[in-house]
This record gives C-alpha cells, structure tokens and sequence, in this order.
C-alpha cells in the first residue's frame, strides 16, 4: 500500500510537478487547494502525464475541522506544505491577508499533524529569508536579515515556529526548503507557470511578451554592481526543484525530532539580461524589451551554496536555465490568451 503525502498547495505550480514526482517514486499524492491561485486544468494535465486519478480535497488550509477531515480520511505519512500567499508586491500592500494566510495554515496544519502522529513535514521556504546577502555565494549557515516584504518575513517566522514545534520533541521531522528561483515547467508542456494576471516573475513575463500577450518587456536596473548592471538570481528548472521535495522526504523518514533548512538552487547566478538574450538564442523570438528604474525590494545579486543538497540529500539539478527556458516557451504556446 502506497503511503499517502498530503500537498497542500498542490494545484499550484511547483506543488503540481512535485505531485508528478511523487506519482514516480511510488507515493499516493493527495492534493488539498482552495484553487485561489490555481487553476482546475491543471488537474486534466497531471492526469494526462500520469495516468492516474488524484485525490483531491478541494478547501482551505486555515480551516481546522476541514484539514482533520483530511486527515482522518487519508491517514497521511507526511506532508509537503506549499499553500502559501506568494507576491512579494502584494504582500506590501494586504500584510494582514498574508500573516493570517501563510501563519494560520501552518499553525493549523502543524496542530492537526500532532493530533494524528503524522511526523514528517516538507516546508516550502524561500531564498527571501536571507535578504540583502553580504556574501556569496549564500550558505545555510548565511545570517538571515530582516525581511524587506511581509511575504518574506511570513516565511521566517513560519521556520521559526517550524524549529520551535520540533524543539518539543513530540517526533516531528521538518526541513525547510529555501528555493531559489523557480523556473520552467513540465516537458509534456502538460502543466507549467500559471500566473493569474499580469505576472511578477520574469520567465512567465518574458514568454508572454514573445507570444504577444504583453506589449514590452521592462528590465528594472541595469546599473547594479554586476557583469552586466542587471541583477543575478539563482534560475532552478521547476522539475529539478520537484524532485528534491522527494528525496528531502526519504531523507526525513530516518528522522524524528529533527529540524533542518536546505538551500535548492542551481549553484550558479544568472542575469536577468542573459535570461532575455539566451530566450532569445533557443526560441529565435525576438524579445521586446526595455531598461526601466530599479524595482524597489529587489536584492541586487543571491545564488545558492548548493554543498549541503548533494551531501544530505543526495540531490543536484540536471537540468539547464536553457532547458526551462525552452520548456517554458514550450508550455506557453499552449496556453489560450484569457489571462
């Protein structure tokens, strides 16, 4: 009998490739959405790349009596908790909407996991816990510095709780993964980035401008202390990303009582400029782009230390910033223009 890992989140875009992965290496996914930033389709795709039905409770995960239905119903072995508020932007303007959101679902799921000696927690963290960095490439040992978003700041205190609940040693196993930034999508081109409106991540605005979606594309700053002026990140192929969910919930089935945060990135920096001219080498679109100011909340340079993963985890990417370029423009083109 397949062990059963609740995903919460797991419409989303990189909760629905993790649930691929998971389908792969022999665990019976269970989806739990509220479909707030998600899209019911990609149901149909998981699907279609699967072959199998997935169980799916449809609900909110700050809804206690909910979440123990859940439960009690599935019988979990672990869970990979993804649900979360996500815009940095938005979360400046709605702080209150993104503490009671991202807070509230995982005091509750934590409470509900207790209730049920469910012992094993993937925590879906972000490479925003470390802000401004001081030195690169960043490490896990790398001081976390006040957020600069409520987003970020969300996702530090949610570690925080997470080490906190270990701390008491009722059995809990948890890791939370600080991603870098996630790009790409599914190579079926079954399911991919699904922004709902105009997107704040630059692959999904990059595609829509090259299949005419957006006018233009705006680059903001390219007078940073870097190569070329623009700032660098750490791009992760969206399938590499998922699978390190998998193996971090092996690794944690040895454990109890433990608690760890684990870079996933790629190990290297990116600029947003090569991003644009390598779209444009492997697509052959030409991109309709411009300079604009800098983007205020922008963290000029953050690429991952990557030691940690491919020594506990035994996990590193395989896949390329071009690889998830060319599935991500892959993906677009089968996209209907209703965004």
């Amino acid at each position: 009998m397949a062990d059963s890992i609740i995903v919460t989140g797991g419409a989303g875009y990189i909760g629905s490739h993790t649930v691929v992965e998971l389908l792969a290496e022999g665990y019976k996914p269970v989806i739990v959405d509220n479909f707030c930033n998600s899209e019911k389709s990609v149901l149909n795709g998981l699907k279609k790349i699967t072959g199998k039905e997935i169980t799916l409770y449809e609900g909110d995960c700050t809804n206690k009596s909910f979440m123990q239905r859940v439960f009690e119903e599935t019988n979990p072995k672990g869970v990979i908790h993804f649900a979360a508020y996500k815009a940095v932007g938005e979360s400046v303007e709605k702080p209150l909407e993104y503490y009671h959101n991202n807070l509230v679902s995982l005091l509750v799921l934590l409470e509900v996991m207790k209730e049920h000696t469910c012992n094993t927690l993937v925590f879906s963290s972000s490479c925003t816990v470390y802000g401004n960095p001081d030195e690169l490439p960043v490490t896990e040992e790398t001081p976390t510095q006040k957020a600069v978003s409520p987003y970020g700041n969300t996702k530090q205190i949610s570690e925080d709780i997470i080490h906190d609940t270990v701390a008491t040693k009722t059995g809990l196993g948890a890791v939370s993964l600080r991603y870098f930034n996630p790009i790409g999508a599914h190579p079926s081109s079954l399911i991919g980035e699904l922004p709902i409106g105009v997107p704040n991540n630059l692959v999904p605005f990059v595609t829509q401008t090259a299949a005419g979606w957006r006018e233009q594309l705006t680059v903001f700053g390219n007078d940073y202390n870097t190569p070329d002026g623009s700032n660098i990140r750490d791009y992760i192929h969206v399938v590499d990303l998922a699978k390190a969910h998998v193996k971090t919930l092996k690794y944690l089935e040895s454990k109890s009582s433990f608690y760890d945060a684990i870079n996933v990135g790629t190990g290297k920096g990116t600029s947003v400029l090569e991003v644009v001219t390598s779209f444009e080498k492997i697509t052959g679109q030409k991109l309709n782009y411009k300079i604009g100011p800098r983007r205020s909340g922008d963290v000029e340079q953050i690429y991952a230390s990557v030691d940690k993963s491919k020594q506990v985890l035994n996990w590193e990417t395989e896949l390329t910033v071009e690889d998830a370029l060319r599935d991500a423009w892959n993906w677009q083109q089968t996209l209907p223009k209703a965004n």
